[in-house]
């Protein structure tokens, strides 16, 4: 079994692709559903000798099965919100620990200790229903913040101004983190000019509002609170690591979480860097579930490891992937 301290002390490139293909075979062995999904491909730990042999599980499976590589106890099961109607993801949990770790050596990687930071968190969609990791994780932020100014505000956005112009005023390191309809429809009624505080964006409109572009949002969001840059996170149900963009829709990964493009058409092929794809993720922190899932995002990966996310894929299946009857 892989230490887990390994996984998130990751130092170079050649270290993340030796624990990559360690944990591609141990998962090989102990998920059934990616090993058949394998078996399909005929790809093997034999034919596998780098990162981009490894094959990349479609995230539509976390729908219809249960994705395990773990005979632990379940401690935690994640859901997706369903917005569209349809089936929504399952991500069983065994060990919250790892996620735990992963959130927030992922948030110091790029903007240092938590507790540094006010948290405030506007996720009114999120915060009615149960099963979001969204939620779990900010949950944790706000403990772990250690600031008695931080916590959850739902639609007591009164309140919510009083506390940020304060905290901002006071020089006060604070992080509002908010899905995007809950930030637009706060500024609306508010108008800032901040200097001390992140905006961080978490995506969707979880059908409360017309989807916009990132650019066009973010246009918004700053001339709303008066910042410079809006800041975005990069996550699912169905990961246990965290991308974060610092302004420009840029996002980087922490050591243990990397992005690959596939061909549209083709989803066994990899796109060369800078030429727009299909997003596939490896997080070494899902090892108890599956670290290499094909997304339904859009985006461009670059030189440095950064990589960028601009759009969906318009149908609901990915294309070119006949093999969902499993």
């Amino acid at each position: 079994m892989i230490d887990t301290n390994t996984i998130f002390n990751i130092n170079s490139p050649s270290e993340f692709e030796a624990i990559a293909l360690q944990i591609f075979k141990f998962q090989f062995e102990n998920n059934r559903v990616y090993r058949s999904f394998c078996d399909l491909l005929y790809r093997h730990p034999s034919d596998v000798k780098t990162i981009e042999d490894i094959p990349f599980l479609p995230i539509q499976f976390f729908k219809s099965r249960k994705i395990l590589s773990s005979n632990d106890t379940v401690k935690r099961v994640f859901s997706s919100s369903g917005t569209t109607g349809g089936a929504t993801s399952k991500h069983y949990v065994t060990d919250l620990d790892i996620y735990t770790q992963s959130f927030t050596r992922g948030f110091q990687h790029v903007y240092g200790p938590i507790e540094n930071y006010v948290v405030l968190a506007l996720l009114p969609s999120y915060l009615e229903r149960e099963g979001s990791s969204l939620i779990y994780m900010v949950d944790a932020m706000i403990s772990q913040s250690k600031h008695p100014e931080s916590g959850f505000y739902l639609n007591n956005y009164s309140e919510l101004k009083d506390t940020l112009t304060t905290l901002d005023s006071q020089g006060k390191k604070t992080l509002l983190i908010g899905v995007s309809f809950a930030l637009l429809d706060f500024i609306e009624r508010y108008k800032f000019d901040l200097n001390n505080t992140i905006i961080m964006e978490t995506g969707g409109m979880k059908g409360r509002r017309k989807e916009l572009i990132r650019a066009e949002l973010h246009k918004l969001l700053k001339a709303g609170f008066g910042v410079n840059s809006i800041h975005s996170e990069y996550g699912m149900t169905e990961l246990l690591s965290q991308g974060y963009s610092q302004g420009h829709g840029i996002f980087e990964s922490p050591n243990w979480m990397h992005i690959l493009a596939r061909d549209t058409e083709d989803p066994l092929t990899l796109q060369s860097i800078g030429k727009t794809g299909g997003i596939n993720v490896i997080d070494l922190a899902n090892i108890n579930s599956c670290s290499f899932i094909a997304t339904q995002d859009l985006g461009r990966v670059y030189h440095d490891g950064t990589f960028e996310i601009i759009g969906r894929f318009d149908n609901s299946d990915i294309r070119g992937c006949n093999l969902m009857v499993l």
